[in-house]
């Protein structure tokens, strides 16, 4: 009977000291940390890619023309020369008298001096005559007139401004909605580990 209740102290006593050891020393409360992890979710937002602003168009100016009847020169007075009108008159004039005259012939052979008569000789000859003389003549000269082509402004410089908006798009973003974290939880000590 002595041996069997050793025994049983034994027992008890070797179960103390494996609780004992396993918590270090006689228990009283035991805590475990307990490790919560970060929490994430995804958001949505807008975000601007582009800031806008304005954009200036520029349309040249348009020009054309018309055309008009200037006056180039007023009306004056000139003068000029008339040169003068002539006129050829031909007429017949006595060239040679008839007459006597001497010449060498040749007759049978025989050069011979001989006297012979010559009627008179005429020529028709070129006479220049004045029919107008020469003189100043005042010439009036009209007006004179050009048609001239002149630059005029259709439509002038244009400055169109345009406005063009900011522009967004959608990101997605990760965002911590709660911080990982670290507690400590009771735990139960097993009533054999407990005295």
């Amino acid at each position: 009977m002595i041996r069997k209740s050793s025994a049983s102290l034994a027992a008890v006593a070797m179960l103390a000291s494996v609780c004992e050891t396993a918590a270090g020393g006689r228990a009283l409360e035991c805590y475990e940390p307990m490790h919560r992890p970060a929490l994430y979710d995804t958001v949505y937002e807008d975000v601007m890619v582009s800031p806008g602003g304005q954009v200036v168009d520029y349309d040249a100016p348009i020009y054309g023309t018309y055309q008009s009847l200037d006056r180039i020169a007023p009306a004056r007075v000139t003068y000029e020369t008339v040169p003068a009108v002539t006129r050829t008159i031909y007429h017949t004039v006595k060239v040679d008298d008839a007459g006597y005259a001497w010449e060498w012939r040749l007759i049978h052979g025989r050069k011979v001096l001989c006297k012979m008569w010559r009627k008179a000789r005429y020529a028709r000859v070129a006479e220049t005559v004045v029919v107008q003389p020469e003189r100043v003549r005042r010439v009036i000269q009209p007006v004179e007139f050009e048609a001239v082509a002149h630059e005029v402004l259709v439509r002038p410089q244009q400055v169109r401004i345009r406005q063009i908006p900011p522009s967004y798009r959608t990101v997605a973003r990760r965002v911590v909605v709660r911080e990982g974290s670290t507690s400590w939880r009771r735990v139960h000590i097993p009533q054999h580990c407990q005295y």
